[in-house]
């Protein structure tokens, strides 16, 4: 009995947290292989090969974990239902593996067009929550594609200085909760040493994300070169490099599984892979790739020509910029790869601003991105206009792309940044803005059934800037601006435009006196329509930021105007339960999982939220944070009016509008509302 308490202290003071991580992806990884489904039902289905097979990645997984090395080596069990316990009871019992628990549901066939990483809000990321999106998002990655390797090192021959690294990376804040760490990589050389530094502490290098030029991922079991494994790791480093390095059209990364190499080319559409190699067989192909990333300057390496940045923020696609000959009036630029059959946000832009839309960011000007002196697109520039349909796995599995979906590591466009930065072709005094025009290059590969499309580097110029209405300097302030925004999606749909993606970051607020923007304004016309006055846009296609969609249109409605309103709720009611006073965000909440639930479980979820009222006010007086307590009355008649009798509307009423403009002016004058403008 003694020998059991110590062994079950043992356990519990050393759980096994993720250290099964990779022993589930080498389930998934096996069942796949064998066209099964990966479930614990599946051991019955592998065969005695498969089972033997599991049990040694198992006990190797578990032989690297602390608790092995502590516990006793008695073959006695211990009678728990603890998850770490009855692993290790079935460990020391020695008679079939432990099936790895039930995987996450797989995201695959929940409309992968939304269920993407840009599109997660104030997310924990969690690895278990996030790698489903990411896969779902890359789709079919296609690998052995021919001349790649000539395609992207074909012209790297201007000498640079990045640094090889190694186990300096593994010091990388990751950016996401699980902390997936680089296991090796290129960096910039504009980063401290330490020479002092203890080397076994693992410190003796600090980098950032934005030090990284190539990442690279270390396998030691050759079999791991499948999308399910080593794609999924090295698609999250690029992922976070695109995000933090404002400037990128894309990463190159490569991964080493056992002796076989292979190299990734990772963009706003999604990645291709080169034909792997045996380094131990082909070693002169071996010293020329990594001379080749050494060699290959910023162009090269995937950072855009056409800017210089100074002091550029992280993980946003917009710049304020001057022109030198009037430098009182500053602009927005902002950076973004669109959809070739899409309207241009350009063009819908200067339609706004021509009908005298209002409070919504004025038009100025917008191009397609010039690199090469080519339009500059995935397909025939980033890509070098390399053939796809020579990829081993063409026209395997699912590739059709949806013109909703965001590419991996492709952050929400729209948000602004006080970055500033300086375009090269607008630096010159005195020189014209060349005239809009629309790219020549839609690039498009259609075989059989697949259908791959392109993306194409577009920009636009905008007068006005700000920062998300959650940032808002108070109570008041908020609802102002969230009410000049519904002024500003009203007037759009006069000028018959429908925006489709109303979130906390297309919402902005300026209270900069010396700032001469509206004071509040929409931003991001990337999903918006043009539409008829009669009501729904006809628009197929399920749109939006997952937290912020309507019910209806998760449940796939065509989207109308009222869709936008109730996300305008939706807006305020997550600015409340995850926001405190100045926009300082409290951190993880129980409702993260809004951008990972598929549409029906996300459809029960707000309906639970809003259907009853006493519960309503109970759960918001709970979930709502301080500093927005004050606002429980008057989010509850916001609900009551977007909800009526707890229900979705039935009809559509442009009478919406003035009422929930309404609610947020007689908010304004409550005094407890007030107090944090007082004060």
């Amino acid at each position: 009995m003694a020998d059991q308490q110590s062994r079950l202290k043992i356990i519990n003071d050393n759980p096994i947290g993720k250290g099964l991580d990779a022993f589930r992806t080498s389930f998934t990884s096996i069942c796949e292989g064998a066209a099964v489904s990966c479930t614990p039902d599946a051991l019955e289905q592998l065969g005695q090969k498969g089972k033997k097979n599991l049990a040694i990645k198992l006990i190797a997984a578990l032989q690297g974990l602390q608790t092995s090395l502590l516990l006793p080596s008695n073959s006695s069990t211990l009678d728990s239902h603890s998850n770490d316990i009855l692993i290790w009871k079935y460990v020391y019992d020695v008679t079939e593996p432990t099936p790895p628990p039930r995987p996450v549901a797989s995201s695959l066939q929940q409309t992968p067009s939304r269920r993407t990483t840009s599109s997660l809000v104030n997310s924990s990321e969690y690895h278990d929550n996030i790698d489903p999106v990411l896969k779902s998002e890359l789709g079919l990655v296609y690998v052995d594609v021919r001349r790649f390797r000539e395609a992207y090192f074909g012209g790297c021959m201007d000498s640079s200085n990045p640094l090889f690294g190694s186990e300096g990376w593994s010091e990388w804040p990751a950016g996401s909760r699980g902390k997936r760490s680089v296991d090796i990589g290129f960096v910039k050389d504009d980063f401290t040493y330490d020479p002092t530094a203890d080397p076994t502490a693992g410190k003796v290098f600090r980098y950032h994300l934005s030090h990284a030029l190539v990442p690279g991922e270390l396998k030691s079991n050759p079999s791991a070169d499948i999308p399910s494994i080593a794609m999924i790791s090295i698609a999250t480093y690029a992922r976070e490099v695109l995000s933090a390095q404002d400037t990128r059209r894309f990463v190159l990364g490569f991964t080493l599984c056992g002796s076989y190499m292979r190299i990734y080319a990772f963009d706003r559409l999604r990645a291709i892979a080169s034909e792997k190699f045996d380094i131990n067989k082909e070693g002169q192909q071996f010293v020329s790739t990594i001379l080749g990333f050494l060699w290959m300057n910023e162009e090269e390496l995937g950072f855009d020509p056409t800017f210089m940045t100074a002091n550029v923020g992280r993980a946003t696609t917009c710049w304020k910029a001057r022109r030198e000959e009037d430098p009182q009036n500053p602009l927005v630029i902002k950076d973004s790869w669109q959809w070739p059959n899409r309207d241009e946000e350009g063009d819908l832009l200067r339609e706004a601003t021509g009908k005298g839309v209002v409070k919504v960011a004025l038009y100025y000007h917008h191009e397609t991105g010039q690199v090469n002196g080519m339009d500059d697109d995935i397909g025939s520039n980033v890509r070098k206009g390399l053939d796809i349909t020579s990829a081993t796995n063409y026209g395997k599995g699912r590739s059709v792309v949806s013109p909703s979906t965001s590419a991996a590591g492709a952050p929400r466009k729209g948000q602004s940044s006080s970055a500033t930065g300086t375009k090269r072709s607008y630096s010159q005094a005195g020189a014209p803005l060349p005239p809009s025009k629309r790219s020549g290059s839609a690039f498009t590969i259609k075989a059989g059934s697949d259908l791959l499309l392109n993306r194409i580097h577009r920009r636009v110029i905008l007068r006005d800037y700000g920062k998300p209405i959650y940032k808002a300097s108070s109570r008041a302030a908020l609802l102002t601006a969230l009410e000049g925004c519904i002024k500003g999606h009203e007037s759009l749909y006069m000028a018959s435009l429908l925006h489709r993606d109303i979130s906390i970051n297309n919402l902005m607020i300026n209270e900069d006196e010396n700032n001469p923007s509206l004071p509040s304004f929409l931003i991001d016309l990337d999903l918006a329509v043009r539409v008829q006055q009669e009501g729904a846009s006809g628009a197929k296609g399920k749109t939006g930021t997952r937290a912020f969609m309507a019910i209806g249109a998760l449940q796939g409605e065509p989207h109308s105007f009222m869709h936008d309103l109730e996300s305008f709720f939706w807006v305020l009611f997550w600015t409340c339960i995850r926001y405190n006073a100045q926009g300082k965000d409290i951190g993880s909440t129980g409702f993260d999982s809004w951008n990972y639930q598929n549409d029906h479980m996300l459809v029960q979820s707000k309906k639970g939220e809003i259907d009853d009222e006493e519960d309503f006010i109970k759960s918001v007086t709970e979930i709502f944070t301080l500093h927005y307590q004050p606002l429980i009355p008057w989010v509850s008649r916001l609900r009551r009016k977007v909800f009526p009798d707890g229900k979705r509307w039935k009809r559509l009423e442009p009478e919406l509008y003035s009422s929930m403009k309404q609610i947020l002016r007689d908010a304004r004058k409550d005094p407890e509302v007030l107090a944090d403008s007082i004060m």
